[in-house]
């Protein structure tokens, strides 16, 4: 992965993508972060909408936009952005990729939100690149684009001035990294405080992910131990134990448990314990001193470096972002 050095010419050019089935609230971000005038910046962003295809631009929630740029000014860009797509599966017009492709080989920095990366994927401009994008579409990139590396639990990219960006909101983390690259710390400090935002966030969006437990069959023998775990999830589950309690060997379990879920005993009471303890941490006022007994972490130290394994941020932080507020 490679990181652009770019400094910014008088007033960059920025243009945003437009087209029929626009997302308003990708294509909001790109705007609030690079149109709005920022007067108290020096050689601030211009901004421009650049239509992708003739015809009316019908945004998501009945807007209609009316872009006045067509493709050929993405020649004079400096970034470009594509803000989501209108599906995954849905075809991306040859002049939009050519358009593309023609600015990027100009030098022109490209960036994509969330579902947009679909757009630079089909310009073959993530060919032998790095790249992300929001966590349902993570595997169907990689499937349909081998020659991409997809990480799916980052907020976003960079490679080779190519930038791709996670789900949705994650475009604001892209465009506040870009901003900080351009004009330093301190000015995308200030535009994140404008915006309520931190000025960076760690973790991925894998904290975001809804994680399904690896379930047996409905009425199988390890349906009925899982559950007899589920209700004691506190107490200590070794091997053995489970496997007394399936009436079986430890050997056997184990062959059960790969074929039914697809995993083993220890790693799935792993994730069990996790999403117990992420339950808690969201729903309820718990203190973590005593989560990871009701969980049966068996120590603190266990409970914050399994969490932070399978969730991506400490459960402190994981807490603080997605716990429900107090009630006054």
């Amino acid at each position: 992965m490679t990181k652009s050095n770019f400094f910014p010419a008088k007033h960059p050019l920025v243009c945003a993508i437009a087209y029929d089935g626009l997302c308003t609230f990708e294509f909001g971000i790109a705007v609030e972060l690079f149109a709005l005038p920022r007067p108290e910046f020096e050689n601030w962003y211009r901004f421009a909408t650049v239509k992708a295809e003739p015809g009316p631009i019908r945004a998501v929630g009945g807007i209609t936009v009316d872009a006045q740029e067509d493709l050929g000014l993405l020649q004079d860009a400096s970034l470009i952005i594509v803000p989501g797509w209108r599906g995954a599966d849905t075809p991306v017009p040859e002049d939009l990729c050519a358009a593309l492709r023609a600015a990027y080989d100009r030098g022109a920095r490209v960036a994509s939100i969330c579902s947009g990366v679909f757009v630079l994927a089909a310009a073959g401009l993530l060919k032998g690149k790095s790249a992300t994008t929001h966590w349902r579409y993570t595997d169907k990139l990689a499937e349909r684009y081998p020659e991409t590396a997809v990480d799916p639990d980052v907020l976003f990219v960079e490679d080779d001035r190519v930038f791709t960006s996670a789900g949705s909101a994650a475009g604001l983390d892209l465009g506040l990294h870009i901003i900080r690259q351009d004009y330093g710390a301190q000015v995308a400090a200030s535009v994140a405080r404008r915006l309520v935002l931190p000025a960076q966030r760690d973790g991925g969006q894998r904290q975001f992910v809804p994680r399904p437990e690896p379930r047996a069959r409905m009425g199988s023998g390890l349906a009925a131990l899982q559950d007899r775990i589920r209700a004691s999830i506190n107490e200590q589950w070794p091997i053995e134990r489970m496997a007394s309690a399936a009436a079986t060997s430890g050997r056997t379990l184990a062959r059960r448990f790969h074929e039914e879920t697809g995993t083993t005993p220890s790693n799935w009471l792993k994730v069990e314990r996790v999403s117990r303890a992420a339950e808690l941490l969201e729903n309820s006022a718990i203190p973590l001193s005593d989560i990871w007994e009701t969980c049966g972490f068996g120590s603190a130290e266990t409970f914050r470096r399994e969490f932070r394994k399978t969730m991506g941020v400490p459960p402190a932080r994981y807490r603080e972002r997605l716990g429900a507020p107090p009630l006054r």
